[in-house]
């Protein structure tokens, strides 16, 4: 979505709520979509909370068949039920341009202080975290422990269906 369309649905959004507050209209009449926020638990919901893991025992040719058979770019990686690091394609990457074996642990190529989200976060702030971390994957951690893992191409995919169910209730609100 380019800048200018952003900057379209800003201005819509914003005479459409500054036109409700000084209208006598029910409250039904409000797009739902422009004052509720998908957090992270929402999205988890629709695409699942199945989370490939390894132990970080595990070796790099291990990892590299777990992520070809499951068709992921990362896992997430594991000693008994909590999360010691995450390794993904950019770790093996590394790993083997430096011409390492590929029988080392994951211990010793996974990427250790990993940055983790909540159910109750919001994805909007989900995806500039990612943006500007320039991370692919989190791992989604409550009270329970890991509750599965959002990439980029999850979040991208909730923008796009809340922006698509915001121009539906837009030109259904602007219908009435």
């Amino acid at each position: 979505m380019t800048a200018a369309c952003h900057r379209l649905c800003a201005v819509v959004r914003h005479i459409v709520l500054a036109n409700h507050s000084r209208s006598k209209c029910p409250a039904r009449h409000i797009p739902t979509v422009l004052v509720s926020n998908m957090r992270v638990a929402d999205l988890i919901k629709k695409k699942g909370s199945s989370v490939v893991t390894l132990p970080s025992s595990a070796s790099v040719a291990e990892l590299l068949e777990t992520l070809d058979d499951n068709k992921i770019g990362a896992v997430v990686v594991l000693d008994g039920d909590r999360v010691v690091g995450i390794a993904s394609e950019r770790d093996v990457v590394h790993h083997l341009r430096g011409g390492a074996d590929p029988a080392r642990t994951l211990e010793q190529v996974m990427t250790r202080e990993v940055q983790t989200c909540t159910p109750e976060d919001d994805v909007v702030d989900l995806a500039r975290t990612m943006t500007e971390g320039r991370f692919r994957h989190l791992p989604v951690v409550g009270d329970e422990g890991l509750q599965g893992i959002v990439s980029i191409g999850d979040v991208v995919k909730a923008r796009l269906d809340a922006l698509e169910a915001e121009r539906d209730h837009l030109e259904s609100y602007l219908r009435q």
